[in-house]
């Protein structure tokens, strides 16, 4: 496997570009029904714990809004909880218009005399890191099929792993579940943004209608549109049944004769996710 994205190089025609958390790695909804929920609850201090909790996996898991950034998220609940919150107004506007949203720059923004609620939120995101970092190795597995659309896609697919997550943590993830091996390069967050990382692996040669992106949230189809490449879902509750359904899929697509297929599928992704 290349180390590093400028390391690799194109050895088959195909390439399939697969998300890592929610997608092929069963991360997600523990971290959200562990983490990233009860630490918004506890910074908070919020009385209807049960009913913010239901909440915040409404909006992370199991909307369209699934998968998008946890300031993002963190937003758009607090808008809900409190819609005349001045202060809260200020921080999603922040959302909305920041090129960076990360812990380096909520504290830049606190430097710069932010209000409370930037704090709050640097304090929540820094307890949500804690709390993952406390979860057990057999808490982060991938989904059932994984393995075997990999085997069945090696032989004509090159395989890039394309996440918005921490390097280290996804080669230790991938790794452990035995996934490494089968991967030909791994991009993530130090690399930049889906999108940019699929425009960058297509500079090594690829033709647009031979690359395949595989993901479970709106990011990864608008990453996958923005580049002109074809979208893959992994339907929310049917994670099991969508990589079992890849193989075939695969074939199809390297004669050519994926797309009705694909626009079903891409219904069924948009009707599995509410409104």
């Amino acid at each position: 496997m290349a180390k590093e994205l400028s390391e690799f190089q194109k050895t088959k025609r195909f390439l399939l570009c697969v998300d890592s958390d929610g997608c092929a790695m069963d991360t997600m909804n523990i971290k959200h029904f562990r983490c990233f929920g009860p630490c918004f609850a506890d910074e908070w201090n919020l009385p209807d714990r049960e009913k913010v909790l239901r909440r915040w996996n409404e909006i992370n898991l199991y909307e369209r809004t699934r998968g998008i950034n946890r300031f993002k998220a963190l937003a758009l609940i607090l808008t809900e909880l409190y819609p005349d919150d001045e202060t809260i107004a200020a921080f999603l506007k922040w959302t909305n218009e920041a090129k960076e949203l990360s812990e380096r720059a909520l504290e830049r923004e606190i430097e710069g005399g932010a209000n409370e609620v930037f704090q709050k939120a640097l304090n929540w995101s820094r307890a949500v890191n804690r709390k993952i970092g406390t979860l057990s190795e057999n808490e982060k597995q991938a989904f059932a099929g994984v393995k075997e659309a990999f085997e069945a896609a090696k032989g004509q697919f090159d395989i890039a792993v394309v996440s918005s997550a921490n390097f280290d943590a996804v080669a230790e993830e991938w790794e452990r579940c035995h996934l490494l091996e089968d991967v030909d390069v791994l991009t993530t967050q130090r690399d930049g943004s889906k999108a940019h990382c699929i425009s960058e692996l297509l500079k090594k040669g690829y033709a647009k209608e031979c690359v395949l992106m595989v993901g479970d949230a709106p990011g990864d189809l608008a990453a996958a549109e923005e580049n002109g490449v074809a979208f893959y879902p992994v339907l929310v509750r049917f994670e099991k049944e969508s990589w079992e359904r890849l193989p075939a899929l695969l074939q199809s697509f390297v004669r050519g004769e994926a797309e009705e297929s694909l626009v079903a599928l891409r219904k069924k992704f948009f009707e599995n996710l509410q409104a």
